[in-house]
């Protein structure tokens, strides 16, 4: 069986290239098909191995390495443009464009899906808002032309998979199609159980403001008595340092070996943003530390609260504030909160990815 993988766009590690790196340790054999491809040589070794990938014409498109975003509205064309005739099996990994590559009625396209694509659909309003004219006008027509286009592609896939529930939700509420869950694979043998806990805090993500943690700063700032550590890089990064009082240490971007360090440590993580999935807290738990996070998106699913951590139900400093406190109300099985955490392990992803594909004739 030949099978080809189509990804959106290689261009950092995160959550869904893990999922990636998963199914091509599955399919040894499989193709790889991307928009583009500007991964650095650390992360490519790691995700792709010695593989190479077969990019779109946006690869060489002028500017494309830090502004291939700005090629929105070629992406439809760049995806279809893929000629995938010679596979029986096609697995999309997507959250953008992927799912709408072309298929003849005698191949299987399994769509893996991180959401649709969210700002034509969910953040279709926050993310033109505050544009200005005649960007604006553009943005807007181009967003609409995606949201007609991914429509009109849905025939293209036989099945969809989702990431969460939540994101169940969305598929059937954006496509009116059904869906299965498997969650995403955790390299939970990484993140190993530490029960000897230090008296801090930790966040840690990239430092973009969908992620919320800036708030998580506001909120510490409020409670002088309670130590937090920030861990992560990005646009927020020189305000959240500028914002820290001194019972908070932002630390920016650190090595894997001493994230995990910290999340051992930690008494407890803290989590404000809506995923679709959220693979760091489940990292957290796996060294068994407790979550606080958001009664909302995925971690709604994965933190139970006052089992493995604490809800917090609104994207408030207060709600943060009074979520740290009953925390500390709380004793935990922290032995327990790592043992669950285990259910999301890479090789149960693969099983259970394994199993729905071949329930499938190809």
């Amino acid at each position: 069986m030949r099978v080809a993988i189509v990804h959106d766009w290689l261009v950092t590690n995160a959550g869904a290239e893990k999922v990636l790196k998963a199914l091509l340790e599955i399919y040894t054999d499989a193709d790889i098909f991307s928009l583009v491809d500007f991964l650095d040589e650390r992360d490519r070794e790691v995700v792709l191995g010695k593989r190479a990938v077969k990019t779109s014409f946006i690869q060489k498109l002028p500017f494309a390495k830090k502004h291939f975003r700005n090629y929105l509205f070629f992406f439809p064309k760049a995806i279809e443009s893929f000629d995938l005739s010679s596979y029986d099996l096609i697995i999309s990994s997507s959250w953008a464009v992927a799912k709408g590559v072309k298929k003849h009625k005698n191949q299987r396209h399994i769509s893996y899906c991180y959401t649709p694509i969210r700002y034509a659909w969910d953040l279709y309003d926050e993310y033109t808002k505050e544009l200005k004219q005649p960007k604006k006008l553009f943005v807007q027509t181009t967003l609409k032309y995606i949201r007609k286009w991914d429509i009109a592609t849905l025939d293209r896939v036989d099945c969809f998979i989702a990431d969460s529930r939540f994101v169940q939700e969305r598929i059937k509420r954006t496509y009116n199609r059904d869906s299965v869950v498997i969650y995403p694979p955790v390299e939970t043998q990484s993140f190993t159980f530490e029960p000897n806990k230090e008296d801090f805090y930790l966040t840690a993500s990239r430092l973009v403001p969908y992620k919320k943690t800036k708030l998580i700063v506001e909120a510490f700032n409020e409670m002088s008595d309670k130590k937090l550590v920030v861990i992560g890089s990005g646009e927020e990064y020189e305000a959240i340092k500028k914002i820290s009082k001194e019972n908070i240490a932002v630390l920016g971007f650190c090595e894997d070996a001493v994230l995990v360090e910290y999340m051992q440590k930690a008494k407890a993580f803290v989590y404000a943003a809506v995923e679709d999935f959220g693979i760091v807290p489940i990292e957290a738990m796996a060294c068994g530390t407790p979550v606080i996070a958001l009664d909302g998106g995925a971690t709604a699913e994965t933190v139970q609260d006052a089992l493995n951590g604490v809800h917090f139900k609104n994207q408030t400093k207060e709600d943060i504030i009074n979520a740290v406190c009953k925390f500390e109300s709380l004793e935990f099985d922290l032995a327990n909160i790592s043992k669950n955490a285990q259910f999301y392990a890479t090789q149960r992803f693969k099983d259970e990815i394994k199993e729905f594909i071949n329930s499938f004739e190809v």
